[in-house]
């Protein structure tokens, strides 16, 4: 399980060094083999290891491409997914498209999702969690329906 919120530096090559808490997940998990691919909705990068990314990857495969938004999707998940190695020193480069998605430069913010991690750009991270501080903190905000019976 990958949890936290950990703000960290892209070296001049684009590598991240993952912290000890996930780096020792992620090689122990899956021998340091990750999969990134973007989220075009939040311009962030998912990362995912490997095993978990495979189950995703085959479910999306499984869908069918008679609409043309489940193509879009497949297509923009699928077709920018690379597989990534993390050395034994927790180090993983960033391949530049993924990095140009995202928008990530020096300063970036990997949060912890439970089964996968995600890789933000800091000023657009902090940008997006006002925002979504703002809008829960609404007089108006409603529980989405899935979450009302989950007990804290």
């Amino acid at each position: 399980m990958f949890r936290g919120v950990s703000q960290l530096n892209l070296d001049s090559k684009g590598r991240l060094v993952f912290p000890a808490r996930f780096r020792d997940r992620l090689i122990n998990h899956c021998d340091g083999e990750v999969v990134a691919t973007i989220d075009y909705r939040d311009k962030c990068l998912v990362i995912y290891p490997l095993p978990e990314w495979e189950v995703i990857e085959q479910k999306l495969i499984a869908l069918p491409d008679m609409r043309e938004s489940t193509k879009r999707f497949k297509r923009l998940l699928i077709g920018h997914a690379q597989e990534i190695q993390v050395d034994n020193n927790g180090r993983a480069l960033v391949p530049p498209p993924l990095r140009d998605f995202a928008g990530l430069a020096k300063k970036v913010v990997l949060i912890g999702q439970g089964n996968k991690l995600e890789l933000w750009d800091e000023a657009r991270w902090e940008q997006r969690r006002t925002q979504w501080l703002e809008e829960a903190a609404a007089p108006d905000a409603e529980l989405p329906e899935d979450l009302e019976g989950l007990s804290l």
